[in-house]
């Protein structure tokens, strides 16, 4: 059933608290290819100072969407919102959005120039980090410093570093294992 994964998806994700909804048409029985409805609910706690949402403003949606949206749904998140210049993913009470702006200034992004460098996501462990790191290359992604790969951090520091063809950067960190 669709709710039912959703559910277990949502707790495999460390989320406590869902709402799965269903529209007219939506299959019953869950399809990976069929609409997310799930959302998580915020956890009552002290909010101030936790990210609301991260805005990315992307010069080709269709590209960022594809991109974007494989490594957050990967990572967990869920299909938010959708407008026409722009798609959102949520995992708990934040999101991640990409835009493509009618105000952008410039046709590419450069992560070395002052602003956004890199954002960075935690992953389960090593073996989640390998297939990413494998799966990302169809979607877009270039692993950068494969020669140090996943030590590029330097240490015990086990983290993969990818690159869209837009330019942007995320550094996917395990965090089950200890560091050296």
């Amino acid at each position: 059933m669709a709710y039912c994964r959703a559910g277990l998806d949502g707790y495999r994700a460390g989320e406590h608290f869902m709402i799965h909804w269903h529209e007219d048409g939506d299959p019953i029985a869950h399809r990976p290819d069929g609409p997310r409805r799930a959302v998580a609910l915020p956890p009552a706690a002290e909010r101030t100072g936790r990210v609301h949402h991260i805005e990315l403003w992307v010069p080709d949606l269709a590209g960022a969407e594809r991109r974007w949206g494989w490594l957050l749904g990967r990572l967990g998140h869920l299909p938010y919102q959708r407008w026409a210049s722009g798609r959102s993913w949520r995992r708990g009470e934040s999101y991640v959005v990409v835009e493509q702006s009618p105000d952008l200034s410039a046709d590419h992004h450069d992560r070395r120039r002052p602003g956004l460098n890199h954002l960075a996501f935690h992953v389960a462990d090593r073996a989640t980090l390998d297939a990413l790191t494998a799966e990302a290359p169809a979607y877009g992604w270039r692993l950068l410093h494969p020669e140090r790969h996943p030590y590029a951090g330097g240490g015990g520091h086990r983290a993969a570093y990818l690159e869209d063809e837009a330019g942007y950067e995320v550094e996917l960190v395990v965090t089950s294992e200890p560091r050296a």
